[in-house]
């Protein structure tokens, strides 16, 4: 269950940009999706998730990727993708653990105070949507559907590795 995250814990971008996640939220809220490049169970939600996160890419919030690897993992991962939405790699997944995920695939939304607003961890489409629903409210966006005609259907998120 995901859990607020220190306001110093450190997110660092495939671009070598580290800030903490206070410094992250001065202007937008943060809309991220935890992966863990390493299970297939992550790899299958990218295209759902490349789909809402680019919907709110417009929108008064920051989206990105959280990747529980390094930049070469990211890029195996999501390819091009990686460049086009930002992406915070996660080596030793301290991010990750100080959002209290305990499993991936996961959506968090972060409120401009540190706060998580919402999570939902595994592929769980009720969820997803009321958490896209309550973020598209709060920022004054659009809906996107979810879930989508070519999503796959509900699983259960992987364990996050013990790296």
């Amino acid at each position: 269950m995901a859990t607020n995250p220190p306001p110093e814990l450190v997110l660092t971008s495939l671009a070598g940009k580290a800030r903490s996640v206070r410094e992250w939220l001065t202007t937008f809220h943060l809309v991220l999706v935890a992966l863990d490049p390493f299970n297939p169970r992550s790899q299958w939600i990218v295209p759902t998730a490349t789909r809402i996160l680019a919907d709110y890419d417009d929108a008064d919030c920051r989206v990105a990727w959280l990747v529980g690897g390094d930049a070469v993992d990211a890029k195996r991962l999501l390819g091009r993708k990686a460049d086009d939405i930002l992406t915070f790699c996660d080596p030793e997944l301290t991010a990750v653990r100080g959002f209290g995920l305990t499993t991936l695939p996961a959506i968090v939304h972060l409120g401009m105070d540190c706060q998580v607003v919402n999570a939902s961890e595994g592929w769980d489409p009720p969820a997803w949507r009321i958490l896209t629903q309550e973020l598209s409210r709060v920022v004054g966006w659009t809906r996107p559907v979810v879930p989508g005609p070519k999503d796959p259907g509900a699983f259960a998120g992987a364990p996050v590795p013990a790296r």
